[in-house]
């Protein structure tokens, strides 16, 4: 085997130094060709051609986009994880989501400073290597011809990636089909020992994706080589270690499974169970993973190697792509908007939901900006046990918000968080759930003000009371009374401070349930006829539907919408019968303001609620939340104070021990 070597800026020998693995490039499985435009690039995009002259401070537009359509994917030439075909005469790109090395976060967060991208081809034909600065203008770097067996070096450097950039290669056939082999993104250094990891996933009665996940990992067994536990806290009744196929994939995973049952603690309870076992049996990492998700094995890796190499303890996660539309990654990273205290993307550049089947990296100029977090969600998310250590465990919140005050309170002592590129699960997305209506609305608005009493910038934390209220007046206007009366109990137990928030994880839950099932709003059928049919007693006004308020007339037409509401009697043929039938898509406040009954589908397409208004239930709900939120307003120092308080000792191993110990199996299953 030949070798042919380019050289871009060390200038050293490349025989005396030793290269350690940082990435190395995937292919997808050959179930898995849905995902291929993630992996390889077949188009002719060559990336986004931007202005080369303007003014500073002013936009420019984008001149246009260098682009063609990508050819059809053959699943035969993947040849394995690791190695392809590109047929004669084709060209194709690694300028992909997981191929693509992202060149500025490794130069931002750890100590390697040089690179060397190591291509291994047989046949004729040509590598060429790219990289791309913040703007997503992208460079040609290096070219060489290949002929025969050739593993092709081009050492790298990382300096100029200070604001984002890329670095990636192509790979063109000549007359015959080129195969590549292998590549691999390396650094100098000799190797090292990879720290230890303890695996978590936490599940509620989702057996199917845990078993799938299991044997996922049993079948990469690399990705587990420094998995010193895999750890599944079931907190559900349908236990996976009752299911079907589990006794053959604990098999597979080699004593490495343990599986610990504990009460419905929710997902901070079942985290911070995986955080808690990591640091106590000695591990270097807690990764977190959600149960609903599919894992790319190879990011575990790619996680734990990133981590090891970083400047100081850093909180390395991967992003979510859409498990039902493979392509589309939900955010590239997210922050918390100090202001309002929701979370916000980093950029307006950015998009929620960017699908890289319409536009691949090359195309789009915002992924190659360095994206810097505030946290990382908890489906992919690898915490250091030092960070556990020094400050503690998840808030006893049950749901909601977990992830995101603990990556604000890393920071606070100097731990970042990073969301790796090239690193991903696919989850269930939540784009089609609302899960700011019903009992979720509880924990939604609790833990959101918990966050922002402990970590809000502002006097009165900002727009975060002000906002809440609005939201209240919304859901009440739309007939959603169940929701209305969770933010009511949610502020309550707010109001009556911190040192509640264990005792309240097991029973809130099936408390906030009963509640709900007094309400219309919160009780479902699945059978669209055992609902009368809708009739309107008058017809809409000149033939009209219910329209937006503009921007003008907003608040006088909510003003006027909530009067109406609260004086007028409802409609006694409404409380027979509906007014209309209304799906979730157009499940708007306005709306629904105008209706005295409408039956209302829900997010996930599987039933539909009677909503009914209440002029009575509507004002006392409504006097309650803004007495409520006045005391809110009002005590804010001081529950802001005894929050941070108490955050040290709510969050400590000592607590958190005590809620394990009451409300866990004393046996633990642990496969042999």
């Amino acid at each position: 085997m030949s070798v042919a070597t380019k050289t871009e800026t060390t200038g050293e020998n490349s025989e005396s130094v030793n290269w350690r693995t940082l990435q190395r490039v995937i292919l997808p499985s050959q179930s898995q060709m849905d995902t291929v435009p993630l992996y390889l690039d077949t188009g002719s995009a060559t990336g986004v051609q931007l202005p080369t002259t303007g003014v500073p401070g002013r936009e420019t537009k984008k001149v246009r986009t260098v682009s063609g359509p990508s050819k059809e994917v053959h699943v035969e030439d993947f040849l394995s994880r690791f190695s392809t075909s590109v047929r004669s005469g084709e060209r194709v790109s690694f300028g992909t989501y997981f191929n693509a090395f992202p060149a500025s976060y490794w130069r931002r967060w750890t100590t390697v400073d040089d690179i060397r991208l190591s291509v291994t081809t047989t046949g004729v034909g040509s590598v060429i290597v790219y990289k791309s600065n913040a703007r997503g203008s992208l460079q040609r770097v290096d070219s060489v011809h290949v002929d025969g067996n050739v593993t092709s070096t081009f050492d790298l450097s990382l300096q100029p990636f200070g604001d984002g950039g890329w670095y990636w290669f192509d790979l063109v056939a000549g007359s015959k089909p080129l195969v590549l082999d292998g590549a691999e993104w390396q650094s100098k250094g000799d190797a090292v020992t990879p720290g230890t990891v303890t695996l978590e996933i936490t599940t509620l009665n989702k057996t199917d994706f845990c078993i799938n996940n299991l044997r996922l990992l049993a079948e990469n067994p690399e990705a587990l080589a420094q998995v010193k536990e895999l750890i599944l806290v079931d907190q559900g009744t349908q236990k996976v270690a009752d299911a079907e196929g589990f006794d053959e994939v604990a098999a597979a995973l080699a004593g490495k499974l343990r599986v610990i049952n504990q009460d419905n603690l929710g997902g901070s309870g079942g985290f911070a169970r995986g955080m808690y076992e990591a640091v106590e049996n000695g591990s270097d990492y807690a990764l977190l993973m959600d149960d609903d998700i599919v894992v790319e094995p190879e990011s575990i890796i790619r996680l734990l190697t990133f981590a090891d190499l970083c400047k100081t303890p850093t909180i390395v996660g991967g992003h979510m792509f859409d498990l039902y539309n493979r392509t589309v990654l939900h955010t590239f990273g997210e922050i918390v908007n100090p202001y309002r205290f929701q979370p916000d993307l980093p950029s307006g550049d950015m998009t929620l939901g960017h699908d890289f089947l319409s536009s691949n990296l090359r195309q789009t100029d915002w992924l190659h900006r360095r994206t810097d977090v505030d946290y990382n969600g908890w489906w992919m998310c690898m915490i250091p046990t030092k960070v556990i250590r020094e400050i503690g465990l998840s808030l006893p919140v049950f749901i909601k918000w977990d992830d995101a005050e603990y990556g604000l309170r890393a920071r606070q002592h100097g731990f970042p968080t990073v969301s790796m590129p090239g690193a991903a699960v696919w989850h269930v997305s939540w784009i089609d759930k609302d899960d700011l209506v019903g009992w979720q609305a509880y924990f939604h608005a609790r833990n959101r003000f918990i966050a922002a009493l402990l970590h809000s910038p502002y006097e009165y934390g900002g727009k975060v009371v002000r906002e809440s209220y609005a939201y209240e007046v919304k859901h009440l206007v739309s007939m959603q009374y169940a929701t209305a009366r969770g933010r009511n109990m949610a502020l309550k137990d707010l109001l009556a401070g911190p040192d509640h928030l264990h005792d309240l994880l097991p029973g809130k839950l099936p408390e906030i349930r009963s509640m709900m099932s007094g309400y219309s709003d919160s009780q479902f059928s699945s059978d669209p006829d055992s609902f009368p049919a809708p009739k309107m007693d008058k017809p809409p006004k000149r033939g009209h539907g219910v329209r937006a308020p503009s921007p003008l007339s907003l608040l006088p037409w909510a003003a006027k919408t909530v009067v109406r509401q609260l004086s007028l009697p409802v409609a006694e043929s409404s409380t027979t019968r509906p007014q209309a039938n209304i799906a979730h898509i157009d499940n708007r406040w306005w709306r629904l303001s105008q209706y005295d009954s409408a039956v209302v589908s829900n997010a996930e397409g599987t039933g539909a609620s009677w909503y009914k208004r209440d002029p009575k239930e509507l004002r006392q709900l409504m006097a309650e939340s803004a007495r409520l939120h006045a005391q809110l307003l009002r005590d804010w120092q001081k529950l802001s104070a005894q929050y941070k308080a108490a955050l040290a000792d709510i969050t400590s191993f000592e607590s958190w021990e005590k809620t394990f110990a009451a409300h866990s199996e004393k046996s633990e299953n642990q496969s042999q």
